[in-house]
């Protein structure tokens, strides 16, 4: 019997097995892209300052940003709604800090986490989809896909952000009827390290800086999703200077154009016999304000505390994964209410919730105690 099964080596489920690989611990990481792929096409992952403080702790951060172009340090942030009144703009220089976040790429993190992992003693084994995991009292037990032989541990950790079946833990999900429209864009000017987070009539826009160009997240209705998509460049571009407004302008070039389903996925609860969900197994999140992986990262990082404050005798008992919970319930909800709170506070265009959001995110700017609170909850969590 192992002790750790980690289902998923991607960025949360790698960083919790970076996390322990000092314990004195035979911990097996599973991951269904082959060896060296990334499953996916590259794309760009939103980290807070806070998320890059548990880079540094693993020896990920300096690794990540000697790759050419990875990583973009984010200075400001700026927050308006269109067609109404309302500024805040969050710097990191009002922290001392270098920068409020950073946009990494997916496909160099990766990368990196798994060369530190295998400078461990961690069996990573690549190609190795997970069917389900079920347990008793004495040890969970991780089916794999395509009849292969399956594995016992003391504690299964579904990381994999697919929603591997788990017995006795139900998902909620929440359809929010919307999708994202996500492309890379450039413009006349430099991004100068600002991005921007737009309240629009259809939904949130955000400009993420990457390297020389931004990275768009446009939310809209399935329909106007595929009439968008089908655009010319020109005629994209000039759409998206429309609803956009003028807090940003001079789009000059569009590629890489595709969309994803929006929703809200809670898993409840979080933690099961012998079993324990992190990141987006656990929660999957509304993109606005980008707080989903960091929120991951989170939980990867106070589970590697509490297993490795934890005999190996105790892993995966009931007692260790409900301190487990306990600590994560206050940030995990919080995280969950954020963000589906922001959703629905700017979902309708009128005038009689347009002049309360104006004052709210004016009395945010005027207001430094505020401001901080609100800066150092998106950097750090609640």
């Amino acid at each position: 019997m192992h002790d750790i099964v980690i289902v998923g080596a991607g960025p949360v489920g790698g960083c919790l097995a970076l996390a322990i690989a000092d314990a004195d611990l035979d911990v097996v990481a599973l991951d269904a892209r082959p060896a060296n792929e990334t499953l996916r096409a590259d794309r760009s992952l939103a980290i807070s300052h806070g998320t890059r403080l548990v880079f540094d702790r693993l020896g990920l951060f300096a690794r990540v940003a000697a790759v050419p172009q990875a990583v973009t340090p984010i200075t400001t942030i700026d927050i308006s709604q269109a067609g109404g009144f309302g500024v805040t703009t969050l710097t990191a220089e009002e922290h001392g800090i270098p920068a409020l976040g950073y946009v990494v790429s997916y496909r160099a993190l990766t990368q990196a986490l798994d060369d530190e992992l295998g400078r461990t003693r961690t069996s990573l084994r690549y190609g190795s989809p997970v069917a389900a995991v079920t347990a008793t009292a004495d040890g969970a037990t991780i089916e794999l896909a395509e009849g292969r032989e399956p594995l016992a541990a003391r504690l299964a950790v579904v990381a994999d952000g697919a929603g591997t079946v788990v017995a006795g833990v139900q998902r909620d999900k929440r359809d929010y009827g919307q999708v994202a429209l996500i492309a890379k864009v450039d413009t006349e000017a430099p991004h100068a390290g600002v991005a921007y987070e737009r309240f629009t009539p259809t939904g949130p826009v955000a400009l993420l800086p990457e390297a020389d160009h931004y990275g768009l997240v446009w939310t809209m209705a399935p329909a106007q999703a595929e009439r968008v998509l089908a655009l010319s460049d020109g005629a994209f571009l000039a759409e998206l200077a429309r609803h956009f407004g003028t807090r940003r302008t001079g789009f000059t070039a569009v590629r890489e154009r595709r969309t994803f389903p929006l929703a809200l996925e809670v898993a409840r609860p979080t933690t099961g016999q012998r079993c324990v969900l992190i990141g987006n197994a656990a929660q999957s999140l509304h993109p606005i304000a980008g707080q989903g992986f960091n929120l991951g990262v989170r939980d990867a990082f106070e589970l590697a505390q509490a297993i490795n404050t934890c005999a190996r005798e105790a892993l995966g008992e009931r007692a260790m994964l409900d301190r487990y919970a306990a600590r994560r319930r206050g940030d995990r909800y919080a995280g969950i209410a954020f963000t589906h709170g922001l959703t629905q506070a700017f979902a309708y265009d009128s005038a009689l919730v347009s002049w309360p959001r104006g004052i709210a995110l004016a009395l945010l700017d005027a207001m430094p105690p505020a401001k901080r609170a609100f800066t150092r909850a998106m950097m750090f969590g609640i």
